[in-house]
Parts: C-alpha cells; sequence; structure tokens
C-alpha cells in the first residue's frame, strides 16, 4: 500500500508495480486488473449510458445522493422513497436494464476467480459516477439475497480513498487509495463490512477526464 504507483529514474517512467494485496479476511486488491480491458469497458458503458442515463437517486429518507448511477445487468439495484431494493426495470424508462456486455461479465468472473471465488455468477451490475466532492457513506451492500457470492468493485478514471471496516459501522475503518484499473474483491467473512469512498478530490484522468467510474458487480439471487 505505501509503494509509490509510478517509479522516476533518468527522467524514464516505469509502470505500476504494486503488489496484490489481501486486506481483510476474503478480501484482494488487484492492482491494474483492469487496465488491459479498460477502452472495452468505456465503450460498452457508453452504450448503456445512452438506455439507462447515469441520475442521482434519493433515499428512503429523502436525500439526493452526491453519487450518479445506473445499472446493467437482469437487476438493477435502485433507491427511492420506499427503499433500497433490486429492480428488473429501469424506474425511468419502465424498461429492462441494459444487458451485461460480455466484457463486464468475463473481468468480473476472473477477478472473482482471482480472489478464490470460482463461481461468481454477477446477474447485476451497479454503475457510480463520483465528481468532485460525491462521495459513498459506509454502509453494507445487503439487499442481495445471495450472501456466499463476492461483490467486485472496478475502479475507472480519478484515484479514491475506499473506507473499509467491519462487521459493525463503528469498527476502525482501513484506507486503500484506489487507482484507475484497480479492481477490489470482497467476500467470505468480510462480505457484509462496512464500506464507502471519501469525497472525491479533483484532478484529471487520461481516460474519463475529471470524473470517476465504479462497476459494482454482484449476485442478487
Amino acid at each position: 500500500m505505501t509503494q509509490p504507483d509510478f517509479s522516476f529514474f533518468n527522467g524514464q517512467m516505469f509502470e505500476d508495480v504494486r503488489p496484490e494485496l489481501v486486506f481483510a479476511p476474503g478480501a484482494l486488491l488487484l492492482p491494474g486488473f483492469a487496465s488491459e480491458v479498460e477502452d472495452a469497458l468505456l465503450a460498452e458503458l457508453a452504450r448503456i449510458q445512452e438506455v439507462a442515463p447515469f441520475r442521482q437517486m434519493t433515499t428512503p429518507g429523502g436525500h439526493q445522493m452526491s453519487v450518479a448511477m445506473t445499472n446493467c445487468g437482469q437487476f438493477g439495484w435502485v433507491t427511492d422513497r420506499t427503499g433500497y431494493r433490486y429492480d428488473r426495470l429501469d424506474p425511468l424508462s419502465h424498461q429492462p436494464w441494459p444487458a451485461m456486455p460480455h466484457v463486464f461479465l468475463d473481468l468480473a468472473t476472473r477477478a472473482a476467480q482471482r480472489a478464490g471465488y470460482e463461481r461468481f455468477e454477477p446477474d447485476a451490475c451497479l454503475v457510480n459516477r463520483y465528481l468532485p466532492g460525491a462521495k459513498m457513506g459506509l454502509h453494507q451492500d445487503k439487499d442481495e439475497k445471495d450472501f456466499s457470492a463476492p461483490i467486485v468493485s472496478v475502479s475507472l478514471g480519478l484515484p479514491a480513498a475506499f473506507l473499509f471496516g467491519g462487521a459493525k459501522r463503528t469498527d476502525p475503518t482501513q484506507v486503500l487509495p484506489l487507482k484507475h484499473g484497480d479492481v477490489v474483491v470482497w467476500g467470505g467473512p468480510s462480505r457484509l463490512f462496512y464500506h464507502g469512498i471519501r469525497p472525491l478530490k479533483e484532478g484529471f484522468s487520461e481516460k474519463l477526464g475529471g470524473e470517476r467510474i465504479n462497476l459494482t458487480f454482484r449476485k442478487v439471487n
């Protein structure tokens, strides 16, 4: 975690060589794991946005989330004044969510396998878009019916500070710096651990400019 992202020697820049990191029981950080397919991921994301645009959803308490969201797959995660849930239909269009692209599914299953989860078959991908200042408070991913499957989270664009705690909201949290192309997988003993994102700092990324995209793969049923 403490190693720099890049090394400079005689004016030359070398590739990121951060090692994989087990940061909690059943949880693994895979630095740069998505980098090889970044262009394919972003091309598919553009097509998803055309069918199901990003929107800032409202929590049951009436608070508008700072993060904009959309979904692809058999199910989409939504929130409004009636509660948190998964739905097969986009509430804006009343049509099914866009199908999960093959490159999304392949990346998620390969990352899960690398972390030791051999049979992960996600049926939902929640796509979060962060602009500077946007954040995600500590929460558990507990709206799924299948807690035996892991969560796979892909970071694209601006770097972010990922908070990862324990089984209780009051447990201490560690901070993992996530960069473009990083993938995080957690499941098993840490499947219901609290996690979140600190407010995104301003910056510029080559692929996404001043924003961050997070693909979060889940097994709902």
